[in-house]
């Protein structure tokens, strides 16, 4: 049976999806769907609404941390789901962590604002506000962060759902022009860059660069 992938490449949680599917080179499917006008139906697809929705032949499954965990039993390798319960349990914190705490900040206070706004006509970005979400919301996370990374990968010796959680959401702040700082957050900003240069990330990220990158940053 075949995979689809329902959603925006722009939306990190579709990302995180098609980054998971594309470590596992696993072949897949995209349907592009915009959650703000979505096609008739989509409700009876995905019932809050959200995306991303994931097809398998003729099941639907919605969610992307559920969807992940779907695909990791489908496709088991490589795993992105450590064998160590304790080691599992403190990937899918970060994913959470990720998905639940920082990525509510950074989309609607600095995402939106600067990238997703003014392509829905919504004006240009309030620079104070956006600055004081940052400073005071969105830096204490990746503190967190950078606090987690004490080698390569956040859990364990091998990429996991946490690293690939992190690095998808990552891709939306550089769209929004931010990058941890060099002198802050080194280790963070030191694993962003491996992530985003890994051949997964890079093919999702360049078509999104491409349409909305007017803001990007690059890493040195």
């Amino acid at each position: 049976m075949a995979y689809t992938v329902l959603g925006s490449a722009i939306s990190p949680f579709v990302r995180k999806v098609m980054v998971c599917l594309r470590e596992k080179n696993v072949a897949y499917e995209h349907e592009d769907v915009n959650p703000f006008a979505p096609p008739e139906g989509w409700r009876a697809v995905s019932p809050l609404g959200r995306i991303p929705a994931f097809r398998h032949g003729d099941r639907i499954v919605n969610d992307s941390s559920v969807i992940c965990r779907y695909i990791e039993q489908c496709e088991p390798e490589p795993a992105l789901y450590p064998r160590d319960p304790y080691t599992c349990a403190r990937a899918e914190w970060i994913e959470e962590y990720m998905d639940g705490g920082l990525q509510p900040v950074a989309g609607s206070k600095v995402f939106l604002p600067r990238v997703l706004g003014p392509l829905l006509g919504r004006g240009e970005p309030d620079e104070a506000a956006v600055a004081k979400a940052i400073d005071e919301e969105l830096t204490p996370f990746l503190d967190y962060l950078e606090s987690q990374l004490a080698g390569d990968y956040f859990v364990g010796d091998a990429l996991s759902i946490a690293d690939v959680a992190i690095g998808s959401g990552f891709v939306n702040l550089r769209l929004a022009g931010v990058i941890p700082a060099a002198d802050r957050h080194p280790k963070l900003r030191a694993f962003v860059r491996r992530m985003h240069t890994r051949p997964s990330f890079a093919g999702v990220i360049a078509p999104v660069v491409d349409l909305i990158g007017k803001r990007w940053v690059a890493l040195d």
